[in-house]
């Protein structure tokens, strides 16, 4: 109470003290009529008005009024008036002040209210871009209460969400302060709740007409309409954080799905073709007395091929599920990049019949730190491409330089090429080239070969062109030092 006092008392004195000023301005040093003196306080009280307020203004109006007729208005140094006319003048002075004092006054509210909305506005603003930088709903929920308390400068806050009747607040006390069951009964009336006395305001999260919750706050210092935006901001935000959410889930369930169709395709036309040679050769095999030696041993040449591209495709999908979940370990060590080139090389001797291979590896390259087993898998996988996709007899071509910050390999065939939409498409999984679906493969020799140069830090691009070809490259970086 003396606080609230001592703040009042200060506006006053300076009044006191204004008047004191301009009457002892004009009384003793500077002579001037009446008329000037009255305009000179009505002056102060216009000042007065629009830096306090009202009752101050008044008040200077009065002392004003006092401190001209004692000291200008005949008979000076008297409160009396001799002349009526000075009464008319005095009577319209103090009339004059107060009601322009009440104009300034009002002009005064009307600026600071004026301000107070702009700066709700600007608040407004910046709550809803923060609620849109957030696309995950258990994210948003817990940090709304935050955000709020932070933008509008409250106490606490708190939400409740009206199905699953989850709270969420702002910080630890909040709960005491804005307990669970105000906020239910909030949002299953649809209706606010405002306690004045501490400073509580319950307002409920309304989509339309359909309430999803409420929000709760202590210390208020919003307008009411304020408070209604904001809760339809969150409203809204919380709609639409649950819509991606729900629109993210039903896209990942349909990429799943589309996936898992891919892999059964995959799968079934690719698993079943080796099976059907093996068991065709084997019946054969069994059933057929008449099969000389010659015919024997092709059939089992073939049962052999086919069980050995059997087991390449069941490891194949091995190796993608392990890298996919990052399980596989690498054994780094100081190799030569020929070493992989060349082992690769003679791991496909006989694929590679139908293909010369020009190596261009310049000697004197750094060592690299790699699995060179890994890396030998990766040439053997784009070797392999490149010799199945390429015509008899056309060469292929092996090249490894140095680049800055590493060694990029390069493997080049004389395909049909690809086009300019497939080239990203073509390192995911299952993935085969629309007009390469004859060619014998999973779809998965791609991703295994960017898993495993990603894996060594390293990248992994294509270059082609239709009709000219392609130019798979990966390229490792140098081991420091």
């Amino acid at each position: 109470m003396n606080k609230q006092l001592r703040h009042q008392a200060g506006p006053f004195t300076a009044a006191v003290l204004l008047v004191l000023a301009i009457t002892y301005t004009f009384f003793s040093l500077v002579h001037v009529n009446p008329t000037t003196v009255g305009f000179a306080f009505l002056l102060a009280v216009l000042v007065v008005a629009a830096v306090w307020g009202l009752p101050y203004a008044i008040f200077t109006a009065v002392v004003a009024t006092l401190a001209y007729n004692y000291c200008f208005l005949p008979p000076v140094g008297r409160l009396t008036i001799a002349d009526p006319q000075n009464w008319v003048a005095l009577a319209v002075f103090l009339t004059t002040a107060i009601i322009a004092s009440h104009l300034s006054d009002r002009a005064r509210r009307e600026a600071l209210k004026a301000n107070r909305g702009r700066h709700e506005v600007e608040r407004l603003y910046a709550f809803s871009q923060q609620l849109l930088a957030s696309d995950n709903a258990l994210e948003l929920l817990n940090a709304i209460p935050g955000r709020v308390v932070d933008t509008f400068g409250l106490k606490a806050a708190a939400i409740l969400l009206g199905e699953s009747a989850k709270m969420y607040y702002s910080d630890l006390e909040a709960p005491a302060l804005l307990p669970h069951d105000s906020l239910q009964t909030v949002a299953a009336r649809g209706e606010p709740a405002v306690d004045s006395a501490r400073g509580v305001s319950l307002v409920p999260l309304r989509v339309g007409v359909r309430t999803v919750g409420s929000l709760g706050v202590i210390g208020v210092t919003i307008s009411r309409e304020t408070l209604d935006a904001a809760a339809g901001l969150i409203a809204i935000a919380i709609e639409r954080s649950n819509a991606v959410e729900k629109l993210t889930r039903t896209e990942a369930a349909r990429e799943s799905e589309k996936l898992r169709t891919a892999l059964l395709d995959s799968v079934t036309h690719e698993f079943r073709t080796p099976l059907t040679s093996i068991l065709a050769s084997t019946k054969n095999l069994l059933g057929d007395d008449r099969l000389d030696d010659a015919g024997k041993r092709e059939l089992l040449s073939v049962i052999d091929e086919e069980g050995e591209r059997l087991n390449r495709l069941v490891g194949e999908a091995a190796e993608m599920a392990q890298l996919d979940a990052h399980q596989v370990e690498l054994h780094l060590e100081l190799h030569n990049i020929r070493d992989a080139i060349e082992g690769a090389v003679a791991d496909l001797a006989r694929p590679l019949q139908a293909h010369p291979v020009d190596l261009e590896v310049p000697d004197g390259l750094p060592f690299l730190r790699m699995d060179v087993r890994r890396i030998q898998e990766v040439i053997t996988h784009l070797l392999d491409n490149a010799a199945k996709y390429s015509p008899p007899g056309t060469p292929l071509k092996v090249t490894a330089e140095r680049r800055p910050g590493g060694i990029m390999v390069s493997v080049a065939d004389s395909g049909p090429g690809i086009d300019d939409f497939e080239q990203p498409l073509i390192f995911e999984k299952f993935y085969r080239g629309r007009g390469q679906r004859g060619v014998q493969g999973t779809g998965m020799g791609l991703p295994i070969v960017k898993a495993i140069v990603e894996a060594h830090g390293g990248t992994v691009g294509v270059t082609s062109q239709l009709g000219h070809g392609s130019v798979f490259s990966f390229q490792l970086p140098e081991s420091p030092g």
